[in-house]
């Protein structure tokens, strides 16, 4: 069973993907990661996603995803996808690829807030300059001494409320096809995404067990 996690920015669908993964097993896709690596050695990645906060093409997204998963998942039926596909177009490229393994996304699952909450929440965000993860003062927050592996927390730069609520724009115009089509094939489940961590991993855990 492969299952896609998504949500506007902060939403939590991060948390939920990797608690899903854990619990269940799975191979656990986190698109950001994959992105801010191909971003560390490329110059252009870098320059799209941190400094103009904006979206990688679709096919690239794709192509730095499927080698990913290619290199390091043992089963394609057993994948928790966190926050990609995110486009229609992405949905497709993803879907062809799937289809031509004899598998296919089975579920998907949308985390709801609204814009102010994805504010507040972005606008608390902290993430390791050493090891990548990514902490949030309000409902993830780090050790009192700072991240578990010693490096210094930072915020991005991409995360002023300016910049967010462009990145929300960005985010409904790219995914709202997708969330429709989804929705059409009868695979799409909506949740409110602003209850605690734990009570919204338990609707997840009975959606999926379902």
């Amino acid at each position: 069973m492969n299952i896609l996690i998504l949500g506007p920015q902060g939403s939590g669908k991060g948390t939920q993907a990797q608690l899903l993964a854990e619990k269940m097993g799975y191979y656990y896709v986190e698109s950001g990661r994959i992105l801010r690596e191909a971003a560390k050695t490329n110059p252009a990645v870098d320059e799209i996603i941190n400094q103009k906060g904006q979206l990688l093409p679709d096919e690239e997204t794709f192509s730095l995803i499927k080698g990913k998963i290619e290199s390091e998942a043992q089963d394609l039926n057993k994948v928790v996808f966190d926050g990609f596909p995110r486009s229609a177009k992405q949905y497709s490229l993803l879907k062809d690829w799937l289809h031509s393994e004899g598998t296919k996304l089975d579920l998907a699952i949308l985390l709801e807030i609204s814009e102010e909450e994805t504010i507040k929440r972005l606008s608390a965000r902290r993430t390791c300059e050493k090891c990548g993860k990514v902490y949030n003062l309000i409902t993830n927050p780090p050790p009192k001494e700072g991240c578990s592996c010693g490096g210094k927390l930072s915020q991005r730069i991409d995360d002023t409320p300016e910049a967010i609520k462009t990145r929300l724009v960005a985010y409904r115009e790219v995914t709202t096809p997708l969330v429709d089509q989804l929705g059409r094939e009868g695979i799409l489940i909506e949740l409110n995404g602003e209850r605690p961590i734990q009570t919204i991993f338990q609707d997840i855990l009975a959606i999926v067990q379902k």
